[in-house]
């Protein structure tokens, strides 16, 4: 049998690639795979966990360390367009080489011990984070903490994003069993920082005794659009200004941190394409309601309407209730039913269809990941 040429082609072999129907929970398999690889540890790692705002959040903590200097590695997901967005050194994408060899490399353990694909993407973004000799490790968890992939391995750092339903058939349906399930990140951790969720924090103190810090909203404006970002940006600047307190980091350099928290821009975060100098369209990866909600909150704020909002996520979820919260923003909601395995061509075709009818319109696309990668593909092909 001829070798896979790509690490799509190596990971195809363990089966269903997508977020939670991936998730396997247990640290063993991940220690597996690791075991006997000697791996390099950093001088800091981070966790970030959450129901939303972790990719953000993520990317600001690492554009943070990258401005004192230091080499990060950050590991995030899922991706958009290619695998390789996951593992980043200093805000590049590895290249398809040096990943392709690590994943041939982990394979046949991981088949041999049933690992899943997220498992396998943990291990080699630790196992390239060790090879680049990284200061600072930023691990976005999967799904939960306490039997996440990205928590087998030790922290110096957890970092708690807003915290709300999502996962459900993992997690539990109360936010008491989701928040205790993200409150493991905190084991071990020297520094906690969580957003002020009034509803959760008091959860997360009796489940872990950490010394938990509240990033209230302190003096940052990111680039990016969105109240959530700013508390996003909130919680990049507390960690750094935590490392400051115990005196880790100077605090000459609390200006230059905080404008390299405010310049970060993530893909698929409420990014802008002008489309052929006429239609405005908007892509954001929200893809349940504690997200949307958020959305809402900032175009309440913002006085932002659009002409069409497209909503479009997995077969699996029901965002139905989403119609009647973004339907005072626009002049049209279109929420297009996929069947399974089509996803990709119902969105392309949706948002040709909503081009067509107003073409110098703005346009708000909403859904998965999946759903961001599709509609790039679209304004790309037409």
């Amino acid at each position: 049998m001829d070798k896979p040429r790509s690490v799509e082609g190596w990971l195809s072999q363990l089966g269903q690639p997508s977020a939670d129907r991936d998730y396997l929970p247990g640290h063993a398999r991940v220690l597996s795979l690791l075991q006997s690889l000697s791996l390099r540890r950093p001088k800091w790692r981070v966790r970030v966990v959450g129901t939303n705002g972790k990719g953000s959040t993520s990317w600001m903590v690492a554009s943070a360390f990258a401005s004192l200097g230091m080499k990060v590695g950050l590991y995030t997901s899922p991706h958009i367009l290619a695998f390789n967005e996951r593992i980043r050194i200093d805000g590049i994408p590895v290249e398809s080489e040096v990943l392709n060899g690590v994943v041939e490399r982990l394979m046949p353990r991981a088949l041999t011990i049933g690992a899943s694909y997220f498992e396998v993407a943990t291990a080699a973004a630790l196992v390239i984070f060790s090879a680049e000799q990284v200061d600072v490790e930023i691990l976005e968890a999967g799904v939960g903490a306490r039997l996440d992939a990205t928590t087998a391995v030790d922290a110096d750092i957890a970092v708690i994003t807003p915290i709300g339903l999502d996962h459900q058939g993992w997690l539990g349906d109360s936010l008491e069993l989701v928040a205790y399930e993200k409150s493991f990140a905190m084991e071990g951790c020297r520094w906690v920082v969580s957003s002020p969720q009034d509803e959760v924090v008091e959860m997360l103190l009796h489940t872990v005794r950490a010394d938990l810090t509240i990033a209230v909203d302190v003096e940052v404006q990111p680039k990016m659009w969105g109240l959530h970002q700013q508390q996003n940006a909130s919680l990049a600047l507390q960690v750094m200004r935590l490392l400051m307190k115990d005196e880790m980091i100077s605090t000459a350099l609390d200006d230059r941190i905080k404008r390299a928290i405010e310049q970060t821009v993530v893909p698929g975060r409420m990014q802008k394409i002008v489309y052929k100098d006429e239609a405005i369209v908007w892509l954001d990866a929200a893809h349940n309601m504690h997200a949307i909600m958020a959305l809402v909150k900032g175009f309440k704020e913002s006085g932002l309407f659009f002409d069409v909002i497209l909503v479009q996520t997995r077969e699996d979820r029901n965002l139905d209730d989403a119609i009647d919260m973004l339907s005072p923003f626009a002049g049209q909601v279109v929420f297009p039913r996929a069947k399974d395995g089509e996803h990709v061509a119902s969105v392309i075709a949706a948002l040709k269809d909503v081009l067509g009818h107003v073409p110098q319109g703005e346009i708000l696309v909403l859904g998965s990941f999946i759903t961001v990668a599709a509609a790039m593909q679209c304004l790309t092909e037409i």
